[in-house]
């Protein structure tokens, strides 16, 4: 290895705005100046291994006929932020398990509870709602379900899709769970564990951009929207029209949940409040 090789290679400014105006237009992900160390730290690797010397090249390379069709997808997979746990917000949680699980099956009876987990990441928040809809239905045999997840990332969906994780990551659902939904590597010095097949079925998972326009199939069809701690990505004027266009994907009177650190405050979309970050969608939309 001659001397610098590894040395870490740094954006210049031209290379950063073209980036960052391309992901913030096609993707709606804000990327101020602040965000270049990251991203430097997240792609050195990716143009190293295409043999590049710059981000000069590297910028004219992706967005060539070619970069865009082999690598510019797998860019934003490396630039997105993938980061959820287990039962994160348990509030949540516990509000579907208390409240409207049990109203749920009075009012609605038999019918199947349509959920869209939109931004899933690495497939944690999930298979939370499997756990919690499975549990549920060993009291009320009749209930059914079926649940879309969503990512902007292809990575992210393929490590959802496969259902393995670091058994430090399940510290926090409950032991009789762990039993019933994971399974253990057969290594017994793995530190791995695996959601079982049954249950990994019972998701089905898509890649999809939230500021693109809505597929017509998913208007009106959920009960419960799960987008929490992706808004925090985009500037107002993109979550307010993410929010909207969620917002006809749910069945009239349809739930919306966001993240704690979310707020639709200020934004002309008529949600009603029913529970911190937890929002009802109207009968109409105007």
């Amino acid at each position: 290895m001659y001397q610098g090789e590894s040395a870490a290679l740094h954006m210049d400014d031209a290379s950063f705005e073209k980036l960052s105006r391309y992901i913030i237009a096609n993707y709606g992900i804000k990327l101020p100046p602040s965000k270049r160390s990251m991203l430097e730290s997240r792609l050195n690797k990716k143009v190293r291994t295409l043999g590049l010397t710059s981000y000069t090249e590297f910028i004219d390379y992706i967005f060539s006929d070619k970069g865009k069709k082999d690598e510019l997808w797998r860019v934003v997979d490396l630039i997105t932020t993938n980061k959820t746990d287990f039962f994160r917000e348990p509030s949540h949680f516990q509000f579907l398990s208390d409240i409207y699980l049990p109203a749920y099956m009075q009012q609605k009876g038999l019918r199947n509870l349509k959920v869209w987990s939109a931004g899933c990441s690495t497939g944690e928040e999930p298979y939370s709602l499997v756990m919690l809809f499975e549990e549920f239905r060993k009291q009320y045999a009749a209930f059914n379900y079926s649940i879309l997840a969503s990512d902007i990332s292809v990575r992210a969906i393929q490590a959802a899709h496969q259902g393995i994780y670091r058994a430090e990551r399940t510290s926090v659902i409950p032991s009789a769970w762990k039993r019933s939904y994971l399974l253990k590597s057969k290594d017994d010095n793995s530190s791995l564990v695996r959601v079982k097949p049954m249950f990994r079925n019972k998701i089905t998972y898509r890649r999809i951009n939230l500021i693109e326009p809505t597929d017509s199939a998913l208007q009106g069809t959920h009960d419960l929207i799960f987008c929490r701690n992706v808004l925090i990505y985009f500037d107002r004027v993109v979550q307010e029209n993410v929010i909207r266009k969620l917002m006809t994907c749910l069945k009239p009177g349809g739930l919306l949940f966001l993240g704690h650190s979310e707020s639709v405050m200020g934004m002309n979309v008529p949600l009603k409040q029913i529970q911190p970050t937890i929002y009802q969608r109207p009968d109409v939309i105007a």
